[in-house]
């Protein structure tokens, strides 16, 4: 498994990465079967849709090579401010080592510096048991069900789920 005391690095995203990441972002994107981002989106929308709209966006890498990427944003404004939302990639060659998990530790205590209370997924689509077990195994609490809410490629018509965690102390 790869963590900090493995090699793996996570860092603020650079300028220079977009080369790296364009491909592991519409890769997974053109696969459509995880994320409800249009899949045809040009390199320049999904890489500002990736790394410059959300507040912050870090990578993963171990060896100089990024093996995954996460963006934070606030979920809600005004009296929602406090919830933030993030999204997870994993390079495919990344994938089952504890990437994703690194990143989404990593998040919590970033979402925590930047003042943020509860962090929550949108949009967990059902087929994705990997996420779903990964979030459940890190204290996500499935709050909401969406039914048939995402059209997959290959299942058709499949919920998705809004997870939820609080991060700050008790109200």
């Amino acid at each position: 498994m790869l963590t900090p005391e493995s090699g793996l690095t996570i860092r603020l995203v650079r300028d220079s990465d977009a080369d790296v990441l364009w491909p592991i972002l519409r890769d997974v994107v053109r696969a459509g079967d995880t994320y409800a981002i249009e899949p045809g989106l040009s390199r320049e929308r999904l890489l500002d849709y990736w790394c410059e709209a959300p507040r912050a966006t870090y990578v993963a890498e171990a060896g100089g090579e990024i093996l995954g990427t996460y963006y934070i944003k606030t979920n809600q404004a005004g009296g929602g401010a406090h919830v933030c939302n993030c999204g997870y990639i994993t390079a495919p060659a990344a994938r089952g080592r504890g990437v994703a998990r690194a990143l989404c530790l990593h998040s919590q205590d970033v979402a925590r510096d930047l003042g943020y209370l509860a962090m929550q997924f949108n949009f967990v689509v059902a087929t994705n048991q990997g996420a779903l077990r990964l979030w459940a195994s890190l204290g996500y609490e499935t709050v909401g069900r969406l039914p048939w809410a995402f059209l997959h490629p290959v299942a058709g018509y499949v919920d998705a789920f809004v997870l939820y965690k609080w991060l700050g102390a008790s109200v």
